[in-house]
């Protein structure tokens, strides 16, 4: 199992290759990085939603950043140290600033965080693609700064995705109102 998952990384870390050093991927990626960094950018989607108006958005915001919040002390107090897996070695030069994480490498926390906020936002949300194109991209960009690697990001998903879902059912919106 240990070496399937080695292969994995290996191959996805490799498919990143030709992307690092390219101007545009390198500002996306690193800028997403950064947005990344405790939670910011769901704080400011949520924030957006919030300030949209509509029946349940406020309650949505509210919910997604408290949530994020719990989800960010259960996976980097918790569930890091369950695993304690090593960081990807990396001799790539960083472009850009770059904060270096202290916390073990499973579960990519940023992966975590943008999916179980992207589950949470998009609940009752046309919006709702948005929100998961921008997890993604926050996702990949742990691969493509060699912080993370991509079993990390999948572990992420998977964490974040079924803690948003569980936030949810325990927290679910009033139904919206047909006008």
């Amino acid at each position: 199992m240990k070496e399937s998952i080695r292969r994995l990384d290996d191959r996805v870390d490799t498919a990143f290759d030709h992307l690092r050093g390219d101007p545009v991927a390198d500002r996306l990626f690193y800028t997403a990085s950064a947005l990344g960094d405790f939670g910011l950018i769901w704080v400011v989607l949520a924030l957006v939603r919030a300030l949209r108006g509509r029946p349940n958005d406020e309650r949505a915001a509210v919910r997604a950043i408290v949530a994020t919040g719990i989800e960010s002390v259960l996976v980097n107090a918790g569930l890091k140290s369950l695993f304690a897996r090593r960081r990807p070695v990396s001799q790539i030069v960083h472009p850009f600033p770059f904060r270096q994480p202290l916390t073990s490498s499973f579960p990519s926390g940023h992966a975590t965080a943008a999916f179980c906020a992207a589950t949470l936002l998009s609940d009752q949300d046309e919006l709702a693609p948005l929100y998961f194109v921008v997890a993604t991209v926050v996702a990949a960009s742990r691969v493509h700064t060699k912080i993370h690697h991509a079993s990390d990001v999948a572990g992420g998903v998977v964490v974040g995705t079924v803690l948003g879902l569980i936030a949810r059912r325990l927290a679910p919106l009033p139904p919206k109102r047909r006008h």
